[in-house]
This record gives C-alpha cells, sequence and structure tokens, in this order.
C-alpha cells in the first residue's frame, strides 16, 4: 500500500502521520508530499527518515490513497490529478464537502455508501463531525427535526500561526496574528469568512454539512461559531429537538451504544467532557446530558472531541481504513 500524506509538514498532516502510525495501517512505501517551500525538508515517520517531495513527483508515483490536508485552493487543483492518475483522494479540505457529486464521509455513519468508483472523498468540517458522531444512534431512534448549537473552538483548529499568537500573547510577546483581535483572555465569535445571511461560513458548513452527512434535509439546523483561548479540543453545545418522545435513560442508552462515543456525565462528582479530558484520544465525548424544562421532545449536551485528531487526522484515516478492509483501492 503505497499512501501520500499531503499537507505533511502541517499541523493537520503531522497528525495524519502520528495517528497512521498508532493505527498501525498498512503502509509499505509513504510519500510526504508539500509546497514546493517545503520540498527537501526532512520528517521522521516509525524511526525512518523521509523526504518531504512535491505534488508532480507524487503524481507520478501513483499512490493508492492520497490523504489531503494542504487547503481548499490546493486540493481543488491537484486532487482531480491524483484522481485521474489511479489514487483515491481523502481530502480534509472544504473543497468538495458540498459537491454534490462527492461523498461526505464520517465512517461511523454512512462509510457503506462508499464505492471503487469514488474516487475523491470528502472529510468533513471538524465541528460537524463530532456532532453528528454523538447524533448518530439517537437520530436513528428518535429522528432529529432540529438542531441549535453552539461551539467552542480550539486555536490548533486555525493553525501554527494561532498557537503561536496565544502563546505569544500568554508570554507578553510580539508575534505574528492569525485573528483580528487578542485571543488570550478572549473569546472571538468569528470564525471563517461572513455569508450575505449573516452567519459565518464555519456555521453554514455545519449547516449543510450534517444534512448531507445523514441523509435528512429535513434537519433545521442553526449554529454559532466561536473561537476561545484553548488547544486540545472543540466544545459544542447542544440543543436538539427530536420528531419522538424520550426518556433519559433511553438516551443513555442510545448514547453508550453510539460508535465512537465515550459518556461522561457524573454530575455528582464534576465529571463532565472538556478539551483537556478529548486531547489525544480519537473518541467524542459526550456529558451534561438532560432534557430541555421549556420544550416537549428537546434535550441538552454537550460534546467535546480533540478537533486534530476525530474532527480532522482520525477521521480521514478511518475512511481509509475502510476503502482498505473493504478492497474499494
Amino acid at each position: 500500500m503505497k499512501v501520500a500524506v499531503v499537507g505533511a509538514t502541517g499541523l493537520v498532516g503531522g497528525e495524519m502521520l502520528k495517528v497512521l502510525a498508532e493505527r498501525n495501517f498498512p503502509v509499505d512505501e509513504l510519500l510526504l508530499v508539500a509546497s514546493e517551500k517545503s520540498v527537501g525538508q526532512k520528517m521522521n515517520f516509525q524511526g525512518k527518515e523521509y523526504t518531504v517531495i512535491g505534488m508532480e513527483e507524487a503524481i507520478a508515483r501513483k499512490p493508492e490513497i492520497a490523504i489531503f490536508s494542504a487547503g481548499g485552493s490546493v486540493s481543488k487543483e491537484m486532487a482531480p490529478k491524483f484522481a485521474e492518475a489511479g489514487t483515491t483522494v481523502v481530502d480534509n479540505s472544504s473543497a468538495w464537502r458540498m459537491d454534490p457529486s462527492k461523498k461526505l464521509v464520517v465512517p461511523e455513519i454512512n462509510a457503506s455508501e462508499l464505492t471503487p468508483e469514488d474516487k475523491i472523498i470528502a472529510n468533513p468540517n471538524c465541528s460537524t463531525i463530532q456532532m453528528v458522531v454523538a447524533l448518530n444512534n439517537l437520530h436513528k431512534a428518535l429522528k432529529v427535526k432540529r438542531i441549535v448549537v453552539s461551539t467552542y473552538q480550539s486555536v490548533t483548529g486555525t493553525g501554527k500561526k494561532a498557537v503561536d499568537q496565544l502563546m505569544n500573547e500568554r508570554a507578553g510577546k510580539e508575534g505574528e496574528k492569525a485573528y483580528a483581535y487578542p485571543i488570550d483572555l478572549n473569546v472571538i465569535p468569528h470564525i471563517d469568512v461572513f455569508e450575505v445571511n449573516g452567519y459565518t461560513k464555519e456555521e453554514m458548513k455545519m449547516v449543510n454539512e450534517t444534512k448531507k452527512i445523514m441523509g435528512d434535509n429535513n434537519i433545521r439546523v442553526t449554529a454559532t461559531t466561536v473561537r476561545i483561548p484553548v488547544m486540545g479540543g472543540h466544545s459544542e453545545s447542544l440543543n436538539v429537538e427530536f420528531e419522538n418522545d424520550f426518556t433519559l435513560e433511553e438516551v443513555y442508552r442510545l448514547l453508550q451504544e453510539t460508535p465512537g462515543v465515550i459518556v461522561v456525565d457524573d454530575t455528582a462528582n464534576l465529571k463532565y467532557p472538556m478539551p483537556m479530558d478529548a486531547h489525544g484520544k480519537d473518541e467524542v465525548l459526550v456529558g451534561r446530558i438532560r432534557i430541555d424544562e421549556t420544550q416537549e421532545k428537546t434535550l441538552n449536551m454537550w460534546v467535546v472531541a480533540d478537533n486534530l485528531r476525530k474532527g480532522a487526522a482520525t477521521n480521514a484515516v478511518q475512511i481509509a481504513e475502510y476503502l482498505v478492509a473493504n478492497k474499494l483501492v
């Protein structure tokens, strides 16, 4: 199995390499691919040194799978070139997510839709992934009608420049800025660009991707996405209205049976999910589960996951694992 990691020198690319190693993905030959400015750079993977190569060389070497985390414009241009060479691309950018001809995949939910003809597969947005994983079994049993979600997102979701900004501000040092405002001791209710409807692109990703992944255009989603000064994971407050009535006991059972979910909900002992608990984990943590007392058939819950792992790298590797296990590449 010849595998390319495109964008290998970035934050998510580095996490993808870590996840590939941890999960013992069957890599016979590894290609580390990045932009021209990084070509020739040395990187280590499982004790072996690799030299970063450029896009054209990677395409010429015809990997079976290419896992992309190189930004939307790069994916838009280069993913079709890899696909034309026979490579199956798992893309972590927003470039292909809402393309009706491309599958948008969270393995626990809809990997079974994949076929050998799917040469470009989209990895969803990090905040969408953790939400739909948490809601998967609940939707099957109770049918989600409407979701109100507010996110509390880690600076790692923006990238290394944002992490550096936070650390520089904390240390009282000047440096390059990823955000228009200070992030340390602050909260910025603005992720991605603003759209004409007043929502940000990140908020509309959650609206549109949720419907596509869950295969239900009737689900109504309204989102507010917020950047906070933490590293380790994204947190989300969900208010979910269902078509069917439920008991809390049923909700706990459905969540405990949901693939990829760990329930952390013991308020008597102050146990609830936090980003520091999710850091380095592949599971989605769910807690603060309670019935909304203002509206029938409605649930409040708190959902936390490591945005670089399940929100990006792990989900992409899980897609690749499914492709290999089911002989789709």
